[in-house]
């Protein structure tokens, strides 16, 4: 018998579940430790009807797909998502207490869902990111005004939204401490990267127009006897303009459960992301995930990172080529000394997955309390 002590959740995601392993997993498995989670990510293309698909993952998580044809109208392509949640609702005979939205999008066909607590967890600006929507802020704008508590994955964007609506709380995302902090005791290599030499230079993440290509192929050319390894898929670019060269690796997708093996591997961790719209407010979660395998960290002057990690002097902060190969350079000449290390795990403590799901959900119990 499924656990519902909270009340049914139903969660609205652009991304797919058995993607990239970050925030929305990391929250709804936690959810779903004492209450039904539902989590209705974006559609499959290509089925000759249109259908639901419903994925149990666990106990008290369910992932549901629609699988809709190709060729549909925006307006059907709408609808058929509406029609398939609302018979989807009405057969299991589902009343979610909490709607949770990762996406404005999903407002579009899930608006007519009445439910006790509405949440908006906005993790990034997605209106800056490259093919949003152009009704992609206008629905933000709407889902604001009709959610009873907005949630930020960032500072930056709690700043960008917090006079939006009168209850909006920076929520930066987190790391699970104990699964990466097990990179630093393991010797044996990750085989997708044996072929590589060292030093190796690593970045784990969604390979798009937020990273910074002109100043990797400069580092690549700079420094030819550096490994750069990229660990991840690529999304929204042209395979083709990413940078090459006998010292440039591209690993692909790896599950997060492979990720503390191959951190274990690199020398340094690294965030060569652009100075854009689409990084403007960026909190990248991959910066404690760095810091608990135990790997030095090299960044662009990203606010949330700057503000967040290098003024402690956790992380080195670099813009240029030219600093970034002085800081990578004294860090590779640098050795990680134990004291740092009790630092940094003292720091990492406060930014656990756990006790940010443990605010979140006190936050809606209050909402919910406040309105019965």
């Amino acid at each position: 018998m499924l656990s519902n002590q909270s009340g049914d959740l139903l969660a609205f995601s652009h991304l797919r579940w058995d993607w990239v392993y970050q925030r929305p997993q990391h929250l709804m498995v936690r959810a779903s430790r004492d209450r039904r989670v539902f989590y209705f990510e974006e559609p499959v293309i290509g089925a000759e009807v249109a259908s639901l698909k419903i994925n149990p993952v666990d106990r008290n998580l369910t992932v549901l797909t629609p699988q809709l044809p190709a060729g549909l109208s925006h307006e059907q392509y709408i609808a058929a998502q509406k029609n398939l949640l609302m018979e989807w609702l009405m057969r299991s005979r589902i009343v979610p207490q909490t709607l949770w939205y990762y996406t404005p999008a999903a407002l579009e066909f899930s608006s007519q869902v009445n439910a006790t607590t509405i949440v908006y967890d906005c993790m990034d600006e997605l209106t800056a990111f490259a093919g949003a929507s152009p009704d992609l802020r206008a629905l933000e704008r709407q889902l604001i005004a009709k959610a009873d508590v907005v949630f930020t994955g960032g500072i930056s964007l709690y700043e960008a939204k917090r006079n939006l609506h009168n209850n909006v709380h920076a929520m930066p995302s987190c790391v699970d401490l104990a699964h990466f902090s097990t990179a630093r005791g393991m010797t044996a290599e990750f085989e997708r990267q044996a072929h590589v030499p060292q030093p190796r230079i690593g970045f784990c993440g969604v390979i798009d127009e937020r990273l910074d290509l002109p100043l990797i192929d400069a580092l690549a050319n700079m420094k030819p006897s550096w490994h750069f390894v990229f660990a991840g898929p690529v999304c929204k670019i042209d395979p083709a303009s990413l940078p090459s060269g006998s010292n440039v690796h591209y690993l692909g997708a790896c599950a997060y459960t492979d990720l503390p093996h191959l951190m274990s591997g690199w020398d340094i961790g690294w965030m060569p992301f652009a100075l854009n719209e689409a990084t403007r407010f960026i909190s990248p979660t991959k910066t404690p995930e760095y810091l608990a395998a135990g790997l030095p960290v090299v960044s662009s002057p990203i606010r949330d990172v700057v503000r967040t990690w290098g003024d402690e002097g956790f992380v080195s902060i670099a813009s240029t080529a030219d600093e970034f190969s002085r800081a990578l350079e004294e860090q590779l000449a640098a050795r990680t000394a134990p004291s740092r290390l009790a630092r940094i795990d003292r720091k990492l403590a406060l930014h656990s997955w756990d006790a940010l799901w443990y605010r979140m959900d006190e936050l809606m119990r209050f909402n919910s309390v406040n309105v019965a």
